[in-house]
């Protein structure tokens, strides 16, 4: 064998690690799946206005009532604006800042870059030398670790799910910080990306988990003015905001200042914008937003009614059968039961028509298996699988029956009627009974009066075939002791989505939560589809990947009819007082509050 000269061995000792540095050379951003859709030479957001003025205060208006400002904690009751995913992030800076024009992206803040390998088996941030505490005390990486170690022993349950999956947390350098990972997970990076930071100098570690109205230091943009427990909340714009000029956040944080008033109910917060002493109201209410916004501000265009539609998944707002019971443990009979809920009647009757009816837990979004055949890819992720998904929904076929809306379409009554006949069940006399000779009947427990109507909606149709559906409403404390035992038979309950469906999703479909009381999975799903699909999901690396992975999962979760599907808005609605604007591009997630303002 003949040697290498010298001098190319010597070359080759200095190529290797340099070629090793460079893959692993940090980045100024991070991607859940693929690569970040802005250069790094980007100077600002999409969707934010880099000329907005600043100046001016908002008002906006929430229900019910605060005791804390600590949003980190179990105890008390967090006012809202300090952390916020509505109203912004603003008196508490992430490491990272995330895009909204993307599914899940994060680019430069308190940290300037981001490292990790292909396995996501570590991430380490740089911070900005920059990087201020509202008192002018720099962020250092003792304060993050101090924060990621202090949330997880204290803080939410969410940070310590975060700090069990962390094997090594260590300073790196003057301004480094690095985790390791018990194991690879290909989310943890970007979910310690959104950490806040907590200054270790100015937080009573001892009594953190305890709720306090004394204001916090954060490194955000704003800091406490006022705070009137229980009524109001007043933050102002820090002038020496260190990140102001920085790309993530030039356009946004434009008020000098923001108040949060509290009030009792509803009602009382929307007299409260049609006087202006509210100047932007978010619409939940489909009734009202087509049928009570005749006042005259309204009718002269002092106040405009904005419609945003987004890429945004609709999320699923469905009544939950508990397969734990054994009235549910058919997969027919929830078909059946799914089959039976009569939307068409309920929108025409209750909501002025203004609702679309759910067809996916993802719809309205590229997410979405509904309306479309199942693609090689979303086949490939099945066929271990090849009863999880029925026919109709692998091509796309699938969708909930349409009534004709008059309460009374037989047709309609006979889909449903035919499908429990098949599963074996009969009308005795007015009675639906099944096979075991046992009537259909279950009981629909509420939180208080929220949803009674639309479950007496379903209780109606549902009498015509012989099936006895009682309600009952629960106090708050009761509702959520019986929601955390499982002892129900069906709830109505809100599965929110996002474009990054992740880990959450374990908690809410995993067969590992199925027996563990306190976790999300409802319905009491422990499917081998399930549990298969959401760690496809979880492991994609392409945004191909985990589109074809989430579409999979979706049609997994709808073939077993563990959710009568309900409705969504088609669109955001929010009215505005004309003198606050906001950018003519809108986010991927729709309108971004923090990058409104106030006209001059």
């Amino acid at each position: 064998m003949r040697c290498l000269p010298c001098a190319t061995v010597l070359a080759l000792a200095f190529l290797v690690p340099s070629m090793r540095d460079a893959a692993a050379q940090p980045s100024y951003a991070i991607a859940m799946h693929g690569e970040p859709a802005l250069p790094e030479s980007f100077t600002h957001f999409p969707y934010a206005n880099p000329d907005a003025p600043k100046g001016g205060r908002i008002d906006y208006a929430v229900p019910g009532t605060f005791d804390s400002v600590n949003p980190f904690i179990v105890e008390g009751t967090a006012a809202r604006g300090i952390l916020d995913l509505q109203y912004g992030y603003n008196v508490y800076d992430s490491l990272m800042q995330r895009s909204y024009d993307e599914p899940f992206t994060l680019y430069p803040l308190v940290a300037k870059s981001v490292d990790t390998d292909d396995a996501r088996s570590y991430v380490e941030f740089t911070l900005d030398d920059r990087a201020r505490f509202s008192d002018g005390t720099p962020v250092t990486p003792e304060d993050v670790l101090f924060t990621v170690k202090l949330l997880g022993e204290k803080g939410f349950p969410r940070y310590g799910i975060t700090l069990k999956k962390i094997a090594k947390m260590e300073k790196v350098g003057a301004h480094g910080v690095r985790f390791t990972f018990k194991e690879p997970d290909r989310e943890l990076p970007l979910i310690l990306g959104l950490m806040p930071v907590l200054p270790e100098h100015a937080t009573n570690a001892d009594n953190f988990d305890k709720s306090t109205l004394k204001p916090m230091i954060g490194s955000g943009p704003y800091v406490f003015k006022s705070i009137r427990p229980g009524e109001a909340i007043v933050l102002k714009r820090n002038p020496d905001y260190w990140a102001k000029d920085l790309p993530s956040k030039v356009g946004f944080d434009n008020f000098d200042e923001i108040r949060i008033d509290y009030f009792r109910d509803e009602n009382a917060m929307f007299q409260a914008f049609r006087k202006g002493i509210v100047n932007v109201r978010i619409e939940g209410d489909p009734l009202r937003w087509k049928e009570e916004y005749d006042f005259p501000a309204a009718k002269d265009g002092r106040v405009v009614r904005d419609t945003f539609r987004s890429g945004l998944p609709s999320g699923m707002l469905g009544f939950v059968m508990n397969t734990r019971r054994e009235v549910f443990k058919n997969p027919k009979v929830r078909a059946a039961l799914v089959d039976l809920f009569d939307f068409e009647w309920a929108n025409r009757n209750l909501f002025a028509g203004a609702y679309e009816r759910t067809k996916s837990y993802f719809d309205g979004s590229v997410l979405a298996a509904d309306g479309i055949p199942a693609s090689a890819a979303e086949r490939a992720l099945l066929k271990p699988y090849p009863d999880a998904v029925t026919p109709e929904i692998m091509d796309g076929k699938w969708s909930p029956p349409v009534s004709d809306g008059s309460g009374y379409d037989r047709t309609f009554l006979r889909k449903g009627y035919d499908a429990l006949k098949a599963a074996g069940y009969r009308l005795d006399g007015h009675q639906m009974v099944g096979p075991d000779g046992k009537p259909l009947a279950f009981e629909i427990l509420l939180n208080g009066n929220t949803g009674d109507q639309i479950a007496m909606v379903w209780q109606r149709t549902l009498a015509k075939l012989g099936i006895e559906a009682s309600i009952r409403s629960a106090d708050a404390s009761q509702y959520q002791q019986r929601l955390s035992t499982y002892d129900f038979d069906v709830i109505l309950q809100n599965y929110p989505a996002s474009l990054s469906p992740g880990t959450e999703q374990v908690g809410r479909w995993g067969s590992a939560a199925r027996d563990l009381d306190g976790t999300y999975n409802f319905a009491g799903v422990a499917n081998p589809a399930v549990d298969g699909l959401i760690g496809d999901l979880l492991d994609a690396r392409t945004e191909e990947q985990f589109v074809a992975a989430v579409r999979a999962f979706d049609r997994v979760l709808l073939s077993g009819f563990y959710v009568v599907p309900l409705y969504h808005p088609p669109a955001q609605w929010v009215a505005r007082w004309k003198d606050y604007e906001h950018p003519q591009k809108i986010s991927l997630y729709g309108y971004q509050l923090p990058t409104w303002w106030k006209r001059r």
